[in-house]
């Protein structure tokens, strides 16, 4: 007698679930080896010359893992970073008419990745080239046709009922098939150069349309860029050989770790201690609670980057202390949405970091110039609280020397974490990616060890889980987009940029004037990690030229893109806002637009007065 159907249908959850967690932890295991080399190397380095023989492009190496696996779960998860304009599709056929177009066309550039990734590693073997320690690299190189083809068939998966899974099925053969016709053409077979010779611009149209559908950005990037490069006969291994690159980034490791730090404190009450704690301080003043929530998101987002991640895991907390003491839902709502991606500015935050790698500057020179802006715009937001506190007389917190000392003798391990990661940096004692580790192993004894607040082994699980999530969506972004801006280059996009726009513009100022509409624009469509890799390449060069100071135009682009998650029709911060606060979309852009304005006059002041962010940078010399 056969199992019922209910039997045989919480078998297969059982063993897909253990399959998951299985791919959890296979995942999670490069993040750990990328913590622990760091600090090992602190602690061999003054005993052994040189560390630890190879510790550095290991990290580096397991960096690539972490972003291929973490994209893949980022895949099973429908956590690939999109764009948001799919959401304003209609239900019904038309909504799945797209959904299996997004699907189908992001399936095949993503089989035609892993097809050309396997080229890559099988030169790599020819050659015989070493990491270190005697292990060749092509034994790292196999995460990538290995995650490009689990992200092909899971976006293939998702294209919905069976018909659409078909359709996405034949994508993914069309991709394997102009992998190969794309190497037989590079290799001068001219009876497969099926693109070369051809327009550019059909290819781009479509993965653009694709995007527009829904279809992770990486795909359209990388679409995009291979496409491209087969017209013009060259292979489309060149594509996932630059994603490769990523290895020799030194200070990418660090994203991951600082990421990291953000998604333990979370796991914990860190968020409840500073909560007190600056209630305590400042929730005498007028606006003092709505002050105090500016502030704690603000610290929050530090760690996390512009994920989300604040307003999903704050949200539930502070819009109920709001509502509570007497502010406006409204205004409760407002602030918090603009809250959630303050603290952008501040070190040691991801897109500082990211835009230093692709700017090729400093990240130091952005953290001490990003000081002051940040705390600006921090301020502006508090101010904006402390006006509602004064016209509405919101509840007021009067001042206890008492509940002041216990609160921050509670919370003294969470207010000396800026201490310890600047510390460690400014002190030459540790590199960036050492500092990192060494934030998030202070984060797991404080959050795990001190205050208990979960168990460790449980409680890491889900931080770790939860962070290779996010950094795949990312790192994934970046190392195809090596490739795109590759060609951008050999094609001298950026230099015909500046002799446009030097033609047109003459005025520094004016110039500064444009780029702002201009990164306001890209951060209304496109979320901010996409934008650094994509656009800095572009606008850097333009910069130079007009004498803007490199560190400045970082500040300046940073800020613009932290506007963009406020802005209509489809910054992050509205739809996070939106599902977490369970409001109609429309509602919270009504709630949302006076901390816009406020927050644009802010980013003007940045633009405009040059010294908020090199005068720091001035008084300590640059590094």
């Amino acid at each position: 007698m056969s199992p019922p159907p209910q039997a045989i249908a919480a078998r297969s959850r059982r063993v897909l679930g253990l399959l998951h967690a299985s791919e959890d932890t296979f995942a999670a295991l490069p993040l750990a080896a990328m913590v622990l080399l760091p600090l090992a190397e602190i602690v061999v380095r003054p005993f052994l010359t040189g560390g630890i023989p190879g510790s550095i492009p290991f990290v580096q190496h397991l960096t690539l893992w972490v972003g291929f696996l973490g994209a893949a779960l980022a895949a099973r998860e429908n956590k690939l970073i999109a764009l948001a304009t799919a959401s304003f599709i209609p239900d019904g056929s038309v909504r799945r008419a797209t959904q299996a177009f997004a699907a189908t066309v992001g399936a095949a550039v993503a089989a035609l990745l892993a097809w050309s990734a396997v080229d890559v590693v099988a030169i790599e073997m020819e050659i015989g080239g070493e990491i270190a320690l005697g292990i060749p690299s092509w034994v790292f190189q196999l995460v990538l046709p290995g995650g490009f083809a689990v992200i092909a068939l899971r976006l293939a998966w998702r294209a919905g009922g069976w018909g659409a899974r078909a359709v996405a099925a034949l994508g993914l053969a069309a991709g394997i098939w102009l992998s190969n016709a794309g190497a037989a053409c590079a290799n001068v077979d001219e009876a497969s150069c099926v693109l070369a010779g051809g327009a550019g611009w059909p290819w781009v149209l479509l993965v653009v349309l694709a995007a527009l559908a829904g279809a992770p950005i990486f795909t359209v990037l990388a679409g995009a860029a291979v496409f491209l490069y087969m017209v013009d006969a060259f292979d489309p291994a060149a594509v996932p050989l630059f994603a490769y690159d990523l290895t020799t980034e030194p200070h990418l490791p660090s994203i991951p770790l600082f990421t990291l730090t953000g998604f333990i404190l979370a796991q914990g009450q860190s968020s409840e201690r500073l909560l007190r704690v600056f209630r305590a301080l400042v929730g005498w003043l007028p606006g003092g609670t709505a002050v105090v929530c500016a502030v704690v998101c603000a610290f929050f987002t530090i760690f996390t980057g512009g994920s989300g991640v604040t307003i999903l895991a704050l949200g539930g907390l502070l819009l109920p202390a709001l509502l509570k003491d007497g502010y406006r839902d409204r205004f409760s709502v407002g602030l918090l949405t603009a809250s959630g991606s303050l603290g952008l500015l501040l070190p040691p935050a991801m897109p500082l970091i990211l835009y230093a790698i692709v700017a090729q500057t400093a990240p130091e020179n952005l953290f001490i110039g990003g000081l002051l802006p940040g705390i600006l715009l921090i301020a502006l937001v508090a101010a904006w609280g402390m006006r509602e506190g004064l016209v509405t007389g919101a509840g007021r917190h009067a001042f206890a020397a008492g509940e002041a000392r216990s609160a921050l003798w509670s919370a003294k391990w969470e207010l000396a974490l800026p201490a310890v990661v600047l510390g460690a940096l400014l002190s030459g004692r540790a590199t960036l990616v050492e500092t990192s580790a060494l934030t998030a192993l202070y984060a797991a004894i404080v959050t795990g060890v001190v205050h208990r607040d979960f168990k460790l082994g449980a409680g890491l699980r889900q931080a770790f889980r939860e962070c290779v999530v996010l950094i795949g969506g990312v790192l994934i972004i970046l190392a195809v987009a090596k490739g795109f801006t590759a060609y951008m280059v050999d094609v001298d996009i950026p230099f015909r940029l500046i002799e446009w726009t030097q033609a047109r513009i003459e005025s520094p100022l004016l110039f500064l004037l444009a780029l702002n509409v201009f990164l306001l624009l890209v951060g209304c469509f496109m979320d901010i990690f996409s934008a650094i890799v994509v656009v800095v390449p572009l606008i850097s060069g333009i910069g130079a030229a007009y004498g803007i100071d490199p560190v400045h135009l970082g500040i300046i682009f940073v800020a613009n893109l932290e506007l963009g998650y406020l802005t209509p029709p489809v910054g992050l911060n509205l739809f996070l806002a939106s599902y977490r606060f369970d409001r109609p979309l429309l509602e919270v852009y009504r709630a949302s637009v006076p901390l816009l304005v406020i927050l644009g006059i802010g980013v003007l002041v940045i633009t405009y007065v040059p010294w908020l962010t090199l005068g720091l940078l001035e008084i300590v010399g640059r590094q």
